[in-house]
């Protein structure tokens, strides 16, 4: 394909896409083919001969469209957005132009710049505090992986090493090398890493690739399914009694289940109590507290969110200086209108990654990266090569605005709103039939069917939220909280507008209905 193919195949592919996002409402939101439905539809190997763009192209809409669940889709309302935006696609090709592995700062100055630069910007937008930014006096900073899950187990590798450096500082020196490496592999079989029952499970996961235990405290209704300060103190008090040493503690702004915040003024001071954060004869060190805000940390570029409570110790300014949340994380690439994928994570001392991931092999050296004044982020991540994923970030930043951002999350929450009210209201079906479990938060709303006890509710809760997948007119996704099983409604994507979220609400009423019907009552 030369300069001019290009041109036209570009061309060509624009005009369709343009043309998949306006006409997405037509389409059915939820794939139907079955398992293995591609192999019988492309050939056993790949052509010998050239094959021209127009007969490529084509195949797009016979074969791959039909194995696609529509994400951007307004009926989408399962898990969590992975929202997508015209300037987020165009960042995409521009990095895909300007293709390099770009792990030093001397492979391309811009992608490491500009990723500082956005980065800054974009927790500025957040209202994080002055020492996650680059400029800060802790010397913390920002950078993008590729997801949550990525985030949190470069995070968790590192509280790890600087666990069992600090907590082994006693015996640096003085000829005892080997006996500190020894007490560090003691120690490295009793760590536990900390999270609520309703964490996400990348931090479990994490613990398994780190090598490390992994200690989930239960969460529950009358917390709000939010982890409190009280039993983050009770649980590394009980660690400690069996003689493990919790040294790692992810809380979250957003649960998947049910977006609940966690205390983080309880759990910050729980863990400033019970860890302080410094190395002590004892061989203790401080806990690494990690904020996992993957899908509503980004609304907190709304004033209303920033003033939630639970948020002010993490938003706690300078005169915090022993805050123990050392780093968070928020996906762009959910509710923030940039093209999957784009997680972004802060730290509040730089060092902290950079002390516990960094190799120097000969052929990475360069005068820059030796002369200490440059970031190279191969040092802030797991693997080596990285995107320029700041692109996408730039492009959506400056397209939409501080403002056209916060008018798209507020779009959300409102629709969010109107979900729960069309449950709630007085004298609708809804009230007759559903009841809401929690919610709304950050436009999750969780219910389930109303029945005469649990057995029931389940049943019933089940067989509608299947019976509406099924349909495919909508896609939704159900969670379990205390033993009863729920439906997550997520108004965040997008396209969604009113008119899609009382549709939706029309078919979970139609489906209950015919459930209650088939059992012989209406609940």
């Amino acid at each position: 394909m030369d300069s001019k193919e290009f041109k036209e195949a570009a061309i060509s592919s624009i005009e369709e896409i343009t043309n998949y996002y306006e006409t997405i409402p037509t389409r059915r939101v939820v794939s139907s083919v079955s398992p293995g439905y591609l192999r019988t539809l492309l050939p056993q190997s790949a052509p010998q001969d050239p094959e021209p763009w127009s007969s490529i192209q084509s195949d797009i809409e016979s074969k791959i469209m039909p194995g696609i669940t529509h994400w951007q889709h307004p009926n989408f309302m399962a898990f969590f957005p992975a929202s997508s935006s015209y300037p987020g696609m165009l960042g995409e090709m521009w990095s895909a132009a300007l293709n390099g592995a770009a792990f030093n700062w001397i492979c391309s100055p811009a992608v490491t710049e500009l990723e500082t630069i956005v980065l800054d910007w974009l927790a500025k937008s957040l209202g994080l505090p002055e020492r996650y930014l680059s400029t800060g006096k802790t010397g913390g900073g920002g950078v993008i992986h590729g997801t949550a899950s990525e985030a949190i187990v470069t995070v968790l590798v590192a509280a790890r090493d600087k666990y069992l450096r600090e907590s082994t500082a006693h015996l640096e020196g003085g000829g005892k090398e080997e006996e500190r490496e020894d007490e560090m592999m003691r120690k490295r079989s009793r760590l536990v890493a900390l999270a609520s029952g309703a964490t996400h499970s990348s931090a479990k996961k994490a613990a398994l690739i780190a090598g490390v235990r992994f200690h989930p405290i239960p969460v529950g209704a009358e917390t709000g399914w939010a982890l409190t300060g009280r039993a983050v103190g009770d649980a590394i008090e009980e660690l400690r009694a069996r003689g493990l040493e919790p040294f790692f503690l992810a809380a979250t702004m957003g649960t998947t289940d049910t977006c609940a915040v966690d205390d983080f003024g309880g759990i910050c001071s729980a863990v400033r109590e019970l860890a302080p954060g410094r190395a002590g004869e004892d061989g203790r060190a401080g806990m690494w507290v990690h904020v996992d805000a993957a899908y509503a940390g980004v609304s907190l570029m709304l004033p209303e969110v920033r003033e939630m409570a639970p948020l002010e110790a993490l938003l706690a300014g300078e005169k915090d200086e022993g805050c123990p949340v050392l780093s968070i994380n928020t996906n762009m690439h959910k509710w923030g209108l940039v093209n999957f994928d784009c997680s972004t994570l802060w730290v509040m001392n730089r060092t902290h990654l950079t002390d516990y991931l960094t190799v120097m092999p000969a052929y990475l050296r360069n005068q820059y990266s030796d002369s200490g004044l440059v970031t190279d982020y191969r040092d802030w991540q797991i693997p080596l090569g990285r995107r320029f994923r700041s692109l996408k970030l730039w492009f959506v930043l400056r397209t939409y605005g501080i403002k056209g951002l916060q008018e798209h999350f507020r779009k959300g929450i409102r629709l969010g709103e109107l979900f729960a009210s069309l449950v709630t209201e007085e004298g609708g079906k809804g009230r007759d039939l559903f009841e809401i479990v929690t919610g709304p938060a950050f436009a999750l709303t969780v219910f389930r069917v109303k029945g005469k006890d649990r057995e029931e509710r389940n049943r019933r809760t089940k067989e509608v939220y299947e019976r509406v997948n099924a349909g495919g007119e909508i896609y939704i996704t159900s969670t379990v909280l205390g033993g009863d099983f729920a439906i997550r409604v997520v108004a965040s994507t997008p396209f969604v507008e009113e008119e899609h979220v009382r549709n939706a609400f029309a078919i979970l009423v139609r489906t209950a209905e015919e459930v209650a019907k088939e059992e012989g009552g209406s609940g």
